[in-house]
């Protein structure tokens, strides 16, 4: 498993406390540290099966500052790949990697809750 947070997220950090508690063993990466690449975030996307604006951290200022609400509807796919992998604060965090799923966001926590 690969748990893929922002370390300074309250949310990521209670979930990464949870899979620690639980004995769940997995690989951290820091969505700001290390950015998700354009390849990446299509093949979580696709494998995913999820419409690709949850994949956007649409709480947050980057998205804000970019004033995407008004532009992610005319952007292509890879557009939108290309754009997410410019900045990792622009991508919905956590994201749990899985051998085939990918889960985002607040199936993070259905998830976790699950095990």
């Amino acid at each position: 498993m690969i748990f893929i947070c922002y370390s300074k997220c309250s949310t990521c950090k209670g979930y990464e406390k949870t899979l620690k508690a639980k004995g769940i063993a997995f690989d951290k990466r820091d969505i700001k540290e290390d950015n998700p690449q354009k390849e990446e975030i299509k093949e979580w996307h696709l494998q995913s099966g999820l419409p690709l604006k949850r994949f956007f951290n649409t709480s947050g200022l980057v998205y804000r500052d970019m004033n995407l609400k008004d532009k992610i509807d005319n952007l292509s796919n890879e557009e939108q790949y290309q754009l997410l992998s410019t900045d990792g604060m622009l991508v919905k965090r956590p994201i749990i990697l899985l051998d085939n799923q990918v889960l985002v966001g607040p199936d993070v926590k259905k998830y976790i809750e699950s095990l």
